[in-house]
């Protein structure tokens, strides 16, 4: 399972959106029309940036409700797996991962607390591992993306290559919406300022509630807010950069690995991870294809890939490994059932069982291929041969 949760928005963001907003402050404007509420609007996190980049805590779209929430919905739909993991192994407990950044380890504290009670810690019952983001870790990392080095150091063809290509498409469609401002408040915005004001649509509504930024920007322009969201993270951690695809292995290869050793390895297996290592273990998936890379002269309404279905605030994939008795075969059968975002996904190349599951051996064999595809992880990302091959704290004890 990953996932990530509603949260501030980074530093990245909030230097951009601080900025125009003290310009616009400063400016000695009286704001009319759909601004008229920035003349009495304050920004919506502390002015010394504690809360940037962490886990929200108010409204009805915070990070902390939200993560609380999915863990008691995950306990109703698997709670036979709960209980058959304190009937099997009475005396021990459940691992679960977090990669060490403060907001992912609040968002499965909170997701812990829903799932296996408010009192977890207390009773033994799980025991959160956090897992070090540092770039020495090599493969056995969460977080892949900090340690290839390649991806980071690479502007063409690694994770830089996303923000250029949506700085590019963003100028298709912001020079309208500049002349539109402009003509309204009499003050000259860039691209940078007009897409940080989008942003704080999203953000300032997972804090509050809600957001009077929603009301600037008419739908067309929010379609293509979408969209230039969708090309940063195509190129930026999905399937239209170098090195995705070997980053989301590692994760996809060792869940492969549980899954066939099956109930022995454990019964329940949670991580916690950023938004941008979703994105490289469902392009290893091989599971949102869309026939061509995403455009950045126009929209591509048919895309297949879109950020607010590959990983949402709060997004998660779940790998289910069924057991069934078909008539096809003369015992039970297991196979690979994926529920990605909370809807049941066919994988394309692999659907033979019932409800278009993927049979477990052919799922085995489909990652070992996509592993001799991408290569070797360390050799890509430009890493030492010392250096670790693969995810190894993936367990559980008993």
């Amino acid at each position: 399972m990953a996932r990530h949760a509603e949260r501030y928005p980074t530093k990245r963001a909030g230097d951009s959106q601080r900025a125009v907003v003290e310009r616009m402050k400063q400016s000695g404007n009286t704001f009319t029309g759909n601004l008229a509420f920035f003349n009495h609007w304050e920004l919506f996190w502390s002015p010394d940036d504690t809360h940037m980049e962490q886990l929200t805590s108010t409204g009805p779209f915070s990070g902390t409700l939200g993560a609380f929430t999915t863990g008691i919905r995950l306990r109703t739909r698997y709670m036979h797996l709960l209980s058959r993991v304190a009937s099997a192994y009475p005396h021990d407990h459940t691992t679960f991962w977090a990669s060490d950044s403060t907001r992912v380890i609040e968002t499965a504290k909170h997701f812990a607390a829903g799932f296996f009670g408010i009192d977890y810690n207390a009773t033994k019952t799980a025991t959160l591992e956090v897992i070090s983001e540092d770039s020495s870790l090599g493969a056995d990392t969460l977080t892949p993306g900090r340690t290839c080095l390649a991806n980071k150091k690479d502007r063409e063809q690694g994770q830089q290559k996303g923000y250029r290509l949506m700085a590019q498409y963003r100028a298709t469609y912001l020079c309208a919406t500049r002349e539109r401002l402009l003509k309204q408040t009499g003050m000259p915005f860039d691209d940078q300022e007009i897409y940080a004001m989008q942003q704080m649509c999203g953000f300032e509504t997972t804090v509050r509630g809600r957001s009077d930024w929603c009301d600037v920007f008419t739908h067309e322009e929010f379609l293509s807010f979408e969209y230039a969201r969708d090309v940063l993270h195509y190129y930026r951690a999905g399937p239209g950069q170098k090195y995705a695809a070997s980053m989301g292995w590692l994760w996809l290869n060792a869940t492969t690995n549980l899954l066939l050793e099956g109930p022995e390895a454990g019964r329940l297996f949670f991580s916690f991870v950023h938004d941008g290592d979703i994105a490289p273990m469902i392009t290893a998936l091989d599971i949102i294809n869309d026939d061509e890379h995403l455009p950045i002269t126009h929209i591509a309404h048919d895309r297949k890939w879109r950020k607010s279905q590959v990983s949402p605030m709060g997004g998660r994939i779940i790998f289910e490994l069924l057991s069934c008795n078909t008539s096809v075969y003369t015992g039970p059968e297991k196979f690979v059932r994926l529920n990605i975002n909370d809807g049941i996904t066919a994988i394309p190349d692999c659907h033979s069982g019932p409800g278009k599951t993927c049979p477990l051996a052919e799922f085995a064999a489909r990652t070992k291929k996509k592993g001799e595809e991408v290569g070797d992880f360390r050799e890509l990302c430009g890493l030492d041969e010392d250096a670790a091959e693969r995810i190894t704290f993936l367990h559980q004890g008993g």
